[in-house]
């Protein structure tokens, strides 16, 4: 399904009819079971499925510019006469991605989502792309909404499993540290949600939170995670450990007016609470006024504002400058390889000083190593996040996490081990 984007004037009325204009376009290609690839075949077959993908649209739509325009989407820009182009070129890329393929041992059957814009030639290109990625947010979002709305379907069991796991307690939050490299300090966690289930024990985020966000069901576990956030930062604040607690906002909620009364009443009733949310621009994409008018009413309200996952989706600068955002998260598919590629380096430090120049703290996510954390140090990266550091804890083992000041051993002369590293990316 794609929802399409037109920027072109209308046409005149027939028997006046003018040859067809030149239009400019963009369609956006998005491999919508990628996870799931990646787990099946791994990281670099997946890799290499994604180039094959490239080179077929390449085939499909001769004389379009087609690149790898994010690890899971194809960007394709073209310009024609042609009247039904766009819908044209995005049957072209699904056609050309809707057979198995072979990677190594594997056959691997792509499920691809596309959608875009076009516009007349010569007008603005950002916003032309800006209009592709809201069209192939709709088209996910119409490809979701039929399963989510089947009465018996999964996601709407998973949402009445969510809403008795809330009703008996089970739900539990844990909070992973983000330490702040030179200081050696912790002043933050994330708030990752668990369900502690009596009979299944602890289970995974994965089997719950991806089902109720498709059916744009998460208001009721959002708002108890602010209400628990809250409790358990008191305990903490009790036991010596004052932290601000950042919590992940669904995309669907920054567009909700309803739940951004309720969310600002209840971070209100409690003046000492110290909050902040994670959002991704993809979420500010969709309705950029809206959003960023809400964002804006959270952080006039004291809640810090972050920027998640930055670098995985379509990151737009246009948004990135008007969003009232104190920190940006890069995301870990940049870090985890950062010791062992050679151009994410590159890309890490040129977020960093993006970030810096637009007076925001740089978070780097997924930290899993001594070297990566060494070299995140030299770049001038403030905070660091991931399993090196700590993984996510419950209330009482994070309170002896910081009391014994387990930080210390892996944020400890983080800079010397690594100059030689460093001098790569500092070339040029």
């Amino acid at each position: 399904m794609a929802s399409l984007y037109h920027l072109a004037p209308p046409s005149p009325p027939d028997g006046n009819a003018a040859p067809p204009a030149r239009q400019q376009g963009c369609v956006l290609a998005k491999v919508s079971n990628f996870n799931d690839l990646r787990r099946d075949i791994g990281v670099g077959p997946m890799r290499r499925l994604m180039q094959l993908l490239v080179g077929r649209v390449v085939e499909a739509v001769p004389g379009a510019a087609v690149e790898l325009a994010a690890r899971d989407v194809i960007a394709v820009d073209f310009a024609t006469a042609r009247p039904d182009a766009l819908a044209h070129v995005v049957g072209l890329c699904r056609s050309a991605c809707a057979t198995l393929i072979q990677i190594e041992d594997f056959s691997c059957l792509p499920k691809m989502v596309a959608s875009g814009a076009v516009a007349p030639v010569g007008g603005d290109s950002t916003l032309l792309v800006e209009r592709a990625e809201a069209a192939l947010a709709d088209a996910e979002q119409a490809m979701a909404a039929p399963r989510a709305s089947l009465p018996g379907g999964v996601e709407e069991r998973v949402v009445a499993e969510v809403d008795g796991a809330l009703d008996r307690g089970e739900m539990v939050l844990h909070y992973q540290p983000k330490v702040h490299i030179r200081r050696q300090a912790i002043d933050c966690v994330e708030a990752l949600v668990r369900w502690q289930h009596p009979e299944r024990g602890l289970v995974p985020p994965g089997d719950f939170i991806p089902a109720t966000e498709r059916a744009q069901r998460m208001e009721r576990l959002t708002l108890w995670t602010i209400a628990q956030a809250i409790t358990d930062q008191r305990t903490l604040r009790a036991q010596g450990h004052d932290l601000r607690i950042f919590i992940n906002m669904s995309g669907h909620l920054l567009a909700d007016a309803e739940f951004v009364r309720l969310a600002c009443a209840a971070i209100t009733a409690a003046p000492d609470a110290r909050l902040g949310f994670e959002v991704t621009e993809t979420s500010v994409i969709r309705d950029p006024d809206g959003a960023i008018a809400h964002l804006r009413e959270f952080d006039r309200i004291g809640v810090r504002i972050s920027i998640d996952d930055y670098g995985a989706g379509l990151s737009s600068l246009a948004y990135l400058k008007q969003l009232p955002a104190c920190e940006l998260k890069i995301d870990k598919l940049f870090v985890t390889q950062l010791t062992s590629s050679n151009r994410d380096p590159l890309i890490v430090r040129s977020t960093i000083d993006l970030a810096h120049a637009l007076d925001m703290e740089v978070v780097a996510e997924g930290v899993e190593t001594q070297a990566a954390l060494a070299l995140l140090s030299v770049m001038g990266c403030d905070m660091a996040q991931g399993y090196f550091i700590s993984p996510p804890l419950a209330p009482a083992p994070l309170a002896a996490f910081l009391a014994a000041e387990q930080h210390h051993q892996a944020t400890q002369d983080v800079r010397g081990s690594f100059t030689r590293r460093a001098a790569g990316w500092k070339r040029g």
